[in-house]
């Protein structure tokens, strides 16, 4: 192979501080990049939060217009990018049901290898749901390969194809449990050492059930009086969620922080962590939560390969009460935090481990094209 760099192309929506936005950036910031470089199409039109720091690691961001599978003009430009950028011979996209679309053009121009990532287990269920379901097919044809979070987002975006499992890992390091740093966090929240902190992180969007999260908040305030429910994230349904507290009267209650660069330092000020999705493919704050000790209370729409501790875990139906899942999470309260970091490890969700795995797949499409180029 030679020192020659391998740059590969991260097809994406935007690179903010989602989910699958930082898995991307943690193994950006472990890969080797005198072998291998990441840059990075973007469906966006603005400077989004990681972009400074994918350029200060050496790549390269290109823009395009929003995603529209139907608009000729997106299309046009798409292909003319491919067109214009015969160089990338490796494409990675992760946008999940619609992935097909960018490969369909790096085929069409000739990218030997056209890499589809499965992040999600399901899709919203609103009026575009059919038709990311029809584009979904799109990817069986287009992709040479199959990467997902977990077996559950595998199977669930790729009909049965074999695919390979790349875990949505993380630095677990950072996120051990330190007694300093829970105390100046709550100290900037204001939030005193006998406060009930329940915590969540997400995006604000119908996946992350914000709504329901606020009725076992309230739930909980009826029982515990001395309590603060943080908010971590941003979204389209954040005004809602907002206005939802004002109706019920949390609105002193309830820390909206946010997006926040230091979710590791956050986590440490919580009691519990909450996370009543709908649906999830591998969550990366469902192993940071655990990876900092927190007692964690899970719907059970959320895939068991998210559970990698033992007893931190509980999950719950959605069928059941914002009653009942306040009575469980409060029979959590006062536990002693445990140091998850060899757990979190042996279930090979560290991130220098994987990004040294993913390095090796690109390596080995790379060496199996070089009689080819």
């Amino acid at each position: 192979m030679g020192q020659r760099q391998i740059r590969i192309l991260q097809v994406v929506t935007q690179m903010g501080r989602g989910g699958l936005e930082t898995m991307l950036m943690n193994y950006d910031r472990y890969i080797d990049h005198d072998i291998i470089q990441f840059d990075f199409l973007e469906h966006w039109d603005t400077v989004t939060d990681y972009d400074p720091e994918i350029q200060q690691l050496g790549g390269k961001i290109f823009r395009l217009p929003r995603l529209n599978p139907v608009n000729p003009n997106y299309l046009h430009a798409l292909n003319q990018f491919f067109i214009g950028h015969p160089e990338y011979q490796i494409v990675h996209a992760h946008l999940d049901c619609m992935s097909g679309i960018p490969l369909r053009y790096a085929k069409k121009n000739g990218v030997p290898v056209r890499i589809a990532h499965a992040h999600s287990t399901s899709e919203i269920k609103n009026y575009k749901y059919p038709v990311k379901l029809l584009f979904k097919r799109s990817i069986l044809k287009n992709a040479t390969d199959f990467i997902a979070c977990g077996q559950e987002a595998g199977q669930w975006m790729f009909n049965g194809r074999p695919f390979s499992v790349l875990k949505n890992a993380i630095d677990a390091e950072m996120y051990s449990f330190n007694e300093h740093t829970r105390a100046e966090v709550r100290s900037e929240f204001g939030v005193d050492s006998d406060t009930l902190v329940v915590g969540h992180v997400g995006s604000f969007w119908y996946p992350k059930n914000q709504p329901f999260l606020v009725d076992i908040f309230s739930s909980i305030l009826r029982i515990r009086k001395n309590a603060r429910l943080i908010l971590v994230g941003v979204g389209p349904t954040e005004k809602e969620i907002r206005q939802k507290c004002e109706s019920l009267g949390l609105q002193d209650k309830v820390i909206f922080t946010g997006l926040r660069s230091d979710v590791n330092r956050v986590l440490q000020a919580m009691d519990v962590f909450v996370f009543p999705s709908h649906y999830e493919g591998l969550s990366l704050v469902s192993i940071e939560a655990q990876a900092a000790g927190l007692p964690c209370f899970f719907s059970n729409n959320i895939p068991s390969e998210c559970i990698v501790t033992k007893g931190l875990v509980k999950q719950l139906s959605l069928q059941e009460s914002s009653d009942s899942w306040a009575g469980e999470i409060l029979k959590a309260v006062g536990r002693e935090r445990p140091n998850t970091l060899r757990q979190i490890r042996k279930s090979g969700f560290d991130v220098k481990e994987n990004a040294a795995l993913l390095q090796q797949f690109y390596i080995d499409k790379w060496e199996g094209l070089e009689g080819h180029l």
